[in-house]
């Protein structure tokens, strides 16, 4: 993996933990019952695995197509004729 898809891949993480913390944090302080705020929290949790999953496939695509696209362009770029100076 590049480091610009690394780079991508650390911030689409931080941003979904930034979201999951948030989120708990605010469920742990609402005004609801203990039994209400577990379920609330395995539901969400649930809920954010599977967000996370969607985020991790699509930045994954996105990475392998990028990938891809500057492979084709290295290969072509090796295809050309070169001129070397005498």
């Amino acid at each position: 993996m590049s480091d610009q898809g690394r780079q991508v891949a650390k911030v689409a993480t931080l941003m979904a933990g930034g979201a999951v913390i948030g989120a708990g944090i605010g469920l742990l302080f609402a005004p609801q019952t203990g039994g209400e705020t577990r379920r609330d929290v395995s539901r969400y949790a649930k809920k954010a695995q599977l967000q996370a999953t969607r985020w991790s496939r699509t930045v994954q695509s996105g990475v392998k197509e990028v990938m891809d696209c500057s492979k084709a362009l290295i290969r072509k770029d090796d295809q050309k004729p070169r001129i070397e100076a005498a």
